[in-house]
């Protein structure tokens, strides 16, 4: 789990990286929810997440976005980190040029973040959004939304209704060629436990492996 630091739009970036030893592995960015509200990279989640990538084979990277921990810089309401986020990609596919395939997973603000990384950056492949802030962000830059992911909530989160982000995914999937894949946690709020954490990492690699899987058999079809 190599620390590295990498250069971001208002300074330097503190991350950590692991550099899959498969050839032209696939790559995932992992990003924290909200910096004002104790999100870090070592959030459970996040770091859960981490690992379970790793042992995926996937090239991964954490970072903490600007003013968190040891990254310069400091908070800018979501339209400086998003530049961060778009910084932390260009060194993923910087050391790993020839990646296969690009996913951003993202918790809370991180899930925010991450669908407008989407938008910004044509090659990403696929998503993971895990309790996306749909009531507290307009989501309507999704227009249109430019790849399938899963999207993934707790059914009594406390700080955003479930409502709002089935409201979210049943606008989405009305989109040409668009097919969210949803699913709602029993009895998780917006915070997981460590047993929540686990059915939400297992849900991740359950999604993010079947599309995975797909891609190659379509590949080995033609």
């Amino acid at each position: 789990m190599p620390e590295v630091m990498f250069a971001g739009p208002d300074g330097r970036l503190e991350g950590r990286y692991h550099h899959s030893k498969q050839p032209n592995a696939p790559v995932a960015l992992l990003l924290h929810p909200h910096p004002l509200h104790g999100g870090t990279m070592n959030n459970r989640v996040i770091h859960a997440l981490y690992q379970r990538f790793q042992g995926l084979g996937f090239s991964t990277l954490r970072f903490n976005f600007r003013g968190v921990g040891r990254s310069q810089g400091r908070y800018d309401g979501g339209i400086g980190e998003i530049s961060d986020a778009a910084s932390a990609l260009d060194f993923l596919q910087a050391v790993n040029p020839n990646a296969h395939s690009l996913w951003v997973v993202g918790y809370s603000f991180g899930a925010y973040v991450g669908m407008q990384l989407l938008m910004r950056r044509p090659e990403m492949g696929g998503f993971v959004s895990i309790a996306a802030p749909a009531s507290h962000y307009d989501f309507g830059f999704l227009a249109p939304c430019p790849c399938n992911g899963l999207i993934l909530h707790g059914a009594e989160d406390e700080l955003v209704p479930e409502s709002s982000v089935k409201k979210l995914v049943d606008k989405l999937n009305t989109q040409r060629g668009i097919s969210i894949d949803y699913r709602v946690l029993p009895v998780a709020g917006h915070v997981f436990t460590p047993e929540q954490t686990e059915k939400v990492v297992d849900a991740a690699e359950d999604h993010v492996m079947t599309r995975l899987n797909r891609s190659r058999m379509a590949l080995a079809a033609d």
